[in-house]
């Protein structure tokens, strides 16, 4: 008995493809309680941020809470689209096109790019704390009972200790982690000749670079290469560390007796916000990472707040360093762009052995 084969009509199939297709090109918009809905055309409730990725956790915690807090106030249920990379990545990322309406960068140089991209007004440090949100320190981490017994920025030019930071080309948590040690060498002519000497600060920067396993793309990915084993020492933000440990991962934390104050800013990307129709929610969400609640949230995953009370609250987690420096301290950002990250700067200088 033969088996009789019916013949299809193209035009069925060609219908029930694009049937299918219709189907799964309905997207699904997750919001940050985990819930989802139906995307729709209308930008206005939601919010795109894109940050730098060492605030990827907390940020996390963050976006229900002020979604519920959105809610109350308005009666819209505002959805999140999030991006996280490193600093200087995602500032560029913006400036390229990545329609950010919030952007949350390690450092106000990479909130400059966008400044100078005129996707933020130039005025953006006119709020309170000069528009930062949170403050860290630079610091180091070591492996479970500081086998090496730093103690310093100066043990990490010992022979044969690895150290770890990022590249300053992308991260900006690198940039931070290079003033810090130039900074700190700085500190150090100063203790040794009464004044500051940039060569002697180049020169301590060229021995603990010397001693650089490998630079890699962010701060959190360096913090990766780190916990898989590479390396004994790593340069990064003390908030960084404080939130591995306290997922149970056993570091020791070095905070260096010179060291540099970190602050980190957040901006309405006015020019996408206004094209999106959600000003006043993305000025209604910079201005909640402000609030108590929210920096609360902050400290919990090792930022120091910028918050006056809530860092009195948590200030025993926070040691102060002796002789903690800020920016200005070496000049300014716009003199450390110009001093270290220029095409013939002190950091260009050090990788190409000049």
């Amino acid at each position: 008995m033969q088996t009789m084969k019916k013949k299809i009509n193209p035009l069925y199939v060609v219908l029930m493809l694009l049937l299918v297709c219709m189907t799964v090109g309905c997207s699904k918009q997750e919001d940050a309680s985990g819930q989802s809905g139906t995307s729709t055309n209308d930008q206005s409730n939601t919010l795109v941020i894109g940050a730098y990725s060492v605030a990827k956790d907390a940020v996390g915690e963050l976006l229900p809470k002020f979604q519920a807090e959105w809610k109350a106030k308005t009666g819209q249920t505002v959805h999140f689209q999030e991006s996280y990379e490193a600093s200087g990545t995602q500032a560029r990322a913006i400036v390229g096109g990545f329609e950010a309406d919030v952007a949350l960068l390690a450092m106000e140089s990479d909130i400059d790019k966008l400044v100078k991209a005129d996707l933020v007004s130039s005025n953006w440090k006119q709020a309170p704390n000069d528009s930062m949100i949170t403050r860290s320190i630079v610091v180091l981490g070591t492996r479970a009972g500081n086998p090496l017994g730093i103690r310093d920025f100066e043990d990490l030019t010992k022979p044969g200790v690895k150290v770890l930071y990022p590249n300053p080309k992308t991260s900006g948590g690198a940039q931070w982690d290079i003033n810090a040690i130039y900074g700190a060498g700085l500190k150090l002519s100063e203790e040794e000749q009464g004044k500051k000497d940039p060569a002697v600060a180049k020169a301590f920067l060229e021995k603990v670079h010397e001693n650089v396993e490998s630079l890699d793309k962010s701060g959190r990915s360096s913090m990766a290469a780190f916990e898989y084993g590479v390396g004994d020492v790593i340069v990064t933000y003390e908030n960084e560390l404080l939130a591995r440990i306290a997922k149970g991962v056993n570091y020791d934390i070095v905070v260096p007796k010179n060291t540099i104050l970190i602050e980190n800013p957040a901006v309405v990307v006015e020019k996408y916000a206004d094209k999106h129709g959600n000003r006043e929610l993305a000025e209604a969400f910079v201005a909640y990472l402000s609030t108590p609640e929210a920096q609360r949230i902050f400290a919990k995953h090792g930022f120091r707040s910028v918050d006056p009370d809530v860092f009195a609250e948590t200030k025993s987690s926070f040691p102060t360093p002796e002789g903690l420096f800020d920016i200005n301290y070496l000049g300014g950002w716009d003199k450390v762009r110009s001093t270290l990250y220029s095409k013939r700067g002190v950091w260009y200088q050090v990788l190409a052995g000049l």
